[in-house]
């Protein structure tokens, strides 16, 4: 799909806060407000925009621990690597996987209450997945930034 200067203005605009009005982000890109739900709509349906979320702060709702573990396979064949796919979809303390090259086969970003209801999830982690090899966690200290806006610039200048 091809997108212009004004697509990638909209989407710059709510990616960073989705609650703004139609009225508000014609007014910032030079459209009316039914020509910005046309390109919302469109937007949304070829999937360029996936979501429209709020981004809890996890310390809010008592998730005091996130860790990034880097989880690594003793034979990475398809089956385990789509079997391990499909696990952590649906593991709730998962917040983001991805599937990497390097030293590890995956790093997952994980959240718990505590150290306790993290080390239960390793476990169960570990005990659902006979082929991981090796596990490391990495705690994180301080939340220096969390988004998920991108740069918007590389598509059309304005």
């Amino acid at each position: 799909m091809a997108l212009d200067r004004i697509d990638a203005r909209l989407l710059d605009l709510v990616q960073r806060n989705n609650r703004l009005s139609s009225e508000e982000l014609g007014a910032k890109v030079g459209l009316s407000a039914s020509g910005v739900q046309r390109r919302l709509k469109r937007l949304r349906s070829e999937r360029v925009i996936e979501a429209d979320v709020s981004i809890i702060s996890p310390k809010a709702i008592g998730r005091n621990v996130t860790a990034l573990v880097l989880i690594s396979f003793e034979r990475a064949r398809a089956d385990v690597i789509d079997r391990f796919k499909r696990a952590i979809c649906k593991m709730t303390e998962v917040m983001s996987g991805f599937y990497v090259t390097g030293q590890a086969d995956f790093v997952v970003l994980v959240t718990a209450n505590s150290m306790e209801e993290y080390e239960h999830f390793t476990r169960r982690l570990v005990q659902e997945n006979p082929d991981i090899k090796r596990f490391e966690t990495m705690v994180v200290l301080d939340r220096v930034k969390a988004g998920f806006s991108l740069p918007m610039a590389s598509i059309a200048c304005w």
